[in-house]
């Protein structure tokens, strides 16, 4: 975790290279006191893509608890997706 003061943010393009670098928040502090986060675009795609796959495993789950909807054993997930692949391999 790397955290720096507000007064830091003059080096921006230092700053940003440790943003890239890291690939994850850079959390400033102002008067010692959290104040912002900072992080490169890549590691904020990276966290909005889990932040989705989660509320969709999360609906999922409410579902299935739910009783709503088919549920799949593994080895007919595993039987679709070889065919799906097998599928794509062969034209």
């Amino acid at each position: 975790m790397t955290i720096i003061p507000i007064t830091e943010l003059r080096n921006t393009n230092e700053i940003a290279e440790l943003a890239h670098s890291r690939k994850e928040p850079i959390f400033i502090t102002k008067n010692g006191y959290g104040s912002l986060v900072l992080m490169s675009m890549e590691a904020y795609q990276l966290r909005e893509e889990m932040m989705d796959l989660r509320e969709k495993l999360m609906e999922a789950h409410i579902k299935h608890e739910a009783g709503i909807g088919k549920t799949y054993t593994f080895e007919e997930v595993d039987a679709e997706i070889t065919k799906m692949i097998e599928g794509i391999e062969n034209g």
